[in-house]
């Protein structure tokens, strides 16, 4: 923070908790859409400038019940940060606890929270009280604000907490005490918290692919240089955008795609009352005249069908992230809507993507390039970057890196200034990075080194095979071998010939030592609430 920029967060609890200088990463801000005031908060940039932009009118937010402009969404947003300073007592730094689905009253209380200057805490709906108490252990926040149809698990997750003073129910007009209840009839006016650039706006917990959750730290200059990067340089939506997608909200892939970079872009975003299945996500895709869809590669092969047959009306941008994208599955999806799919690989901890490639600049199997503003390369175990065409471990640096609040893993991730997120790729002469493996997850078996997603990548091009995962499973002769997880789509027997017939499948699709040894059919695949496979569940399997 510059030294003239003092912060607005009376409460130090996160900046307090930061890691030490060293275990921090370098922050280049090289492009001059990166020069962002120090003193700024991201909902008054985005939300109380959007009349200046002649937005005021333009929908920002619907849903099958509701629909509000720029201009109405602002009132809204500043009457709840009424209720949360006058009557909550929130003071800059607190931080809120939000639960709930994706919905208009969640954006909302989101805006709300971090324009007051305090801290948001979302968290994904489908998470349980021990899931719900470790945040709240993690985060010490005073208060939550919850979907009505959401409180049974965050009251059983509070009842040994009593640092979690108040829960304030919403999306639930007609329930005494509610959020809408408390909001009514207050001033529908209120300027911003001054904080600094760098004063704290959310707390984003990771997915838990890998276990026990971390809390990434993001400022206010992240997110809105988060803004100044793909959504600028890659995505480029337009003020007649309207934005659908099924990220949750909690997750950054979804607070990025279906709330903050829209609101930089002037677009609307629709809602749905509940969570999508594949038929009703094309279904709303025509109904609402989508241009813009988020979801990850799963959700976009189940979808496929549907678009076949339904078409995707005016739907022209199709953003995967949030786990690998086999090219089997964009090549289904071009092939059933027409669309080439914006591939992209962010983290939590950098905030959203900083590789990816758009349009004629997509290159078969490769994901892209770095994002302008972001540097990256493939590096050894020392840090050193290695010869093109060889496969290493992804470090980046730009405008957004990894803080995590109070965490021995930051030295992970963080080295002279670099981020790790913890990936193997590969990146050819012309730049193009090529995703293997979370590091992690490479598969050494013989002495070859094997990218599990490759291995699923074939499987998922066999008619039979509907999900795969695939890990390396420990063995005495060959230090490993490679072993499937496959779900058989119906009318498919789960036998010895379908066993046979996948690998042989495999070895004709790619080199054949990397064929799976084992393969174990399954009715489903362990996966977050995000839709990524998490693989330390197959392999505790």
């Amino acid at each position: 923070m510059n030294a003239r920029t003092a912060s607005a967060q009376v409460d130090r609890f996160v900046h307090d908790r930061l890691p030490p200088p060293e275990q921090c990463p370098q922050l280049r801000y090289d492009l001059p859409e990166l020069q962002l005031p120090d003193r700024c908060n991201v909902v008054g940039e985005l939300l109380d400038r959007a009349p200046d932009k002649g937005w005021g009118d333009r929908t920002m937010l619907r849903s099958p019940s509701r629909t509000l402009s720029y201009a109405e969404a602002r009132q809204e947003v500043d009457r709840i940060t009424r209720v949360l300073v006058d009557d909550l007592g929130l003071v800059p730094g607190n931080r809120v606890l939000l639960r709930g689905g994706n919905s208009i009253a969640m954006a909302l209380a989101w805006l709300a929270v971090v324009k007051a200057g305090g801290i948001s805490v979302a968290t994904m709906p489908l998470l349980r009280a021990r899931e719900l108490g470790d945040i709240i252990d993690k985060a010490q926040p005073t208060l939550a604000l919850c979907d009505a149809r959401l409180l049974d698990e965050l009251e059983a997750a509070r009842q040994e907490r009593p640092v979690l003073r108040t829960v304030v129910p919403f999306n639930a007009p007609s329930l005494a005490g509610s959020m809408e209840q408390r909001a009514a009839g207050r001033p529908a006016q209120f300027d911003a918290c001054p904080t600094a650039a760098d004063d704290i706006a959310l707390l984003a917990f990771t997915s838990g692919t890998t276990g026990k959750p971390k809390a990434a730290v993001h400022t206010h200059r992240d997110v809105l240089a988060a803004c100044e990067t793909w959504p600028r340089h890659l995505l480029r939506a337009t003020p007649e955008d309207i934005v659908v997608g099924s990220p949750p909200l909690a997750f950054t892939f979804g607070l990025g795609g279906l709330l903050v970079f829209p609101m930089w872009a002037g677009c609307s975003v629709y809602f749905p009352d509940g969570p999508y299945t594949p038929e009703s996500f094309v279904r709303t895709i025509n109904e609402v005249g989508a241009t813009i869809c988020y979801t990850a590669p799963t959700f976009y092969r189940a979808a496929a069908p549907f678009a076949r047959e339904l078409g995707v009306g005016r739907l022209h941008t199709c953003v995967s992230a949030g786990e690998g994208l086999p090219d089997a599955t964009r090549q289904l999806w071009k092939e059933a809507s027409g669309i080439e799919m914006l591939d992209g690989i962010g983290a939590t901890e950098m905030f959203h993507i900083f590789i990816s490639s758009a349009g004629a600049d997509v290159r078969r199997g490769a994901i892209g390039k770095a994002v302008p503003g972001y540097q990256a390369k493939v590096v050894d175990d020392d840090g050193r970057e290695v010869q093109r065409g060889t496969v290493g471990k992804l470090a980046v640096i730009g405008p957004t890196g990894c803080r995590y609040l109070d965490d021995a893993r930051q030295a992970n991730y963080v080295r002279d200034g670099w981020n790790y997120p913890g990936d193997a790729f590969l990146q050819d002469a012309d730049g193009y990075f090529f995703y293997q493996a979370r590091a992690d997850d490479m598969i050494i078996t013989a002495g070859y080194n094997v990218g599990g997603p490759e291995v699923e990548d074939a499987l998922l091009k066999h008619p039979a095979v509907a999900e795969c995962g695939v890990i390396g499973k420990p063995d005495d002769e060959r230090g490993m071998i490679v072993k499937a997880f496959c779900v058989l789509k119906p009318g498919h027997a789960a036998d010895a010939a379908m066993v046979k017939t996948l690998q042989e499948h495999v070895k004709g699709m790619i080199a054949p030592y990397k064929y799976p040894r084992e393969i174990e059919f399954v009715p489903s695949l362990p996966r977050t609430e995000t839709g990524k496979l998490q693989r330390f569940r197959l392999r505790q399997m």
